[in-house]
């Protein structure tokens, strides 16, 4: 499940930051291409705002090769473009035809198929998996003085489909909204969520500095 349904505002673009171009081609279809890629990948399910499906659906078609994806309009928040992606996997789930979903922000252009296939191993085994990378220490005052590790999350980030339907048909229910898939899984289901290690590369691009970053990674 690849995430699409931002905007381009905090980039300073005029449209969808991941129809911007990276290397030759849309920032989305790098991560499309790398999602293709992960073995055993049974569906890829592109999550877009629907004013921009029929652009996104262009701009990805020279890339797929023989492959295609299915677009899904996504909703005002993350967590409801997630729960949509969800219902369009519904039937695919519920006849054990996926065991694992795994969910990518489509602004991070540069994350690996090896760390997709990394999460989604350990979600398989122990329920849910998400990249975590080094960010520093933190001292924390309660009474005294220590210091912490700091970590900053990534995507992509797997789960056990299994438990993911009832979750978020708990929380549409409850009429709460998390901040992202673990925290839903973490309120609604019995699922100890797993670190791996993630890719120092693996930035998401928010501003502009961002994408010219991510064309200095991607440099031959």
């Amino acid at each position: 499940m690849l995430l699409a349904a931002g905007s381009g505002r905090r980039v300073g673009a005029d449209r969808n930051k991941v129809l911007l171009p990276l290397a030759g081609m849309p920032l989305l279809a790098h991560s499309v291409r790398t999602a293709l890629q992960v073995e055993g990948a049974h569906r890829v399910v592109v999550v877009v705002r629907p004013e921009d499906r029929s652009e996104v659906g262009d701009a990805l078609a020279p890339h797929l090769g023989t492959h295609d994806v299915w677009l899904v309009d996504g909703g005002d928040q993350r967590h409801d473009s997630e729960h949509r992606a969800l219902q369009a996997l519904r039937d695919d789930i519920e006849r054990g035809e996926i065991d694992v979903v795994a969910i990518h922000d489509g602004a991070r252009p540069l994350a690996s198929a090896a760390l997709f296939r990394a999460v989604i191993d350990v979600a398989a085994s122990d329920g849910a998996a998400v990249p975590a990378v080094p960010a520093g220490r933190l001292n924390i005052v309660d009474g005294s003085l220590a210091s912490g590790h700091l970590v900053a999350v990534q995507t992509p980030q797997a789960f056990d489909a299994q438990p993911l339907l009832p979750a978020y048909d708990a929380a549409d229910a409850d009429g709460f909204v998390g901040t992202d898939t673990a925290a839903c899984l973490e309120r609604y289901a019995d699922v100890a969520i797993r670190s791996v290690a993630g890719e120092r590369h693996n930035l998401k691009v928010t501003f502009a500095e961002d994408l010219r970053l991510a064309e200095e990674l991607v440099a031959p």
